[in-house]
């Protein structure tokens, strides 16, 4: 039976990776980005990826910094099997400098938005009988950094909104989990890291971290699958480390 899946931020990335590695041949996938114009060329990117490998890709635009955008992104999803809240905002402003504009708005797109759109789909997956709900967090909340203040404690909350969501939709057959990454090599990691060579960020993480090579987004790929599939159907509410050894729980 083919599947319609929805993934959040699916235009690089950890999202690129989930878009294209989780669904199996037939499936639709929802790609959501924000739709701002230098994004398309690699959207489309995705989309092809998507194709080739015999999935239907239909690719979506909504802000999500704001209700009105994840409601109208539920709107143009349509019912799905699963949904992958990956999309999130970066905030690297340190406590001191730390504004209430910076930390509403990084909180509107990392668990207003994923809470709206569970809110929203969750109903849907009732009537196909239980789907999956797939949470992005970060291994920042056991670190407590190096990201500011206002992201760490977004993810944290995150988690907590998982737990809560597993809760309320375990009785409709739906499970809600998060997969947290490590140290994951993106583009974003190069764009925050401007000026540091690669070398010296790839020193830092293995200092930390128990193996010994740099991850990438598709090391995501296989646990989201999982969590996705009815061999983790006994499984909700938890919050799977995919880091290397970063951290323990």
């Amino acid at each position: 039976m083919s599947r319609r899946i929805l993934v959040t931020g699916a235009r690089r990335g950890i999202g690129a990776a989930l878009a294209v590695g989780l669904p199996d041949p037939g499936d639709t996938v929802v790609l959501h980005h924000l739709g701002a114009p230098h994004e398309t060329p690699e959207i489309d990117a995705v989309a092809r990826r998507c194709r080739d490998a015999g999935i239907e890709p239909v690719v979506v635009t909504a802000d999500l910094a704001t209700p009105a955008g994840a409601v109208a992104l539920a709107d143009r999803a349509g019912p799905v099997d699963v949904l992958v809240n990956n999309a999130a905002r970066a905030s690297n402003v340190t406590v001191d400098a730390l504004t209430v504009p910076e930390w509403t708005d990084t909180f509107a797109v990392n668990v207003t938005a994923p809470m709206l759109l569970a809110q929203a789909l969750a109903p849907g997956m009732r009537t196909r009988e239980g789907g999956r709900i797939i949470n992005v967090t970060s291994a920042t909340v056991r670190l407590g950094g190096p990201s500011g203040p206002a992201y760490v404690a977004s993810k944290a909350a995150l988690v907590g909104l998982t737990r809560a969501l597993a809760r309320a939709y375990g009785p409709d057959g739906t499970t809600v989990n998060a997969i947290s990454p490590g140290a994951i090599r993106t583009e974003s990691e190069a764009e925050l890291a401007a000026g540091r060579s690669p070398d010296e960020i790839d020193a830092e993480v293995y200092q930390r971290q128990a193996l010994l090579r740099r991850l990438t987004p598709g090391d995501l790929v296989a646990t989201a699958r999982w969590l996705a599939s009815p061999g983790a159907a006994a499984v909700t509410g938890q919050v799977v480390e995919v880091g290397g050894g970063l951290v323990y729980r």
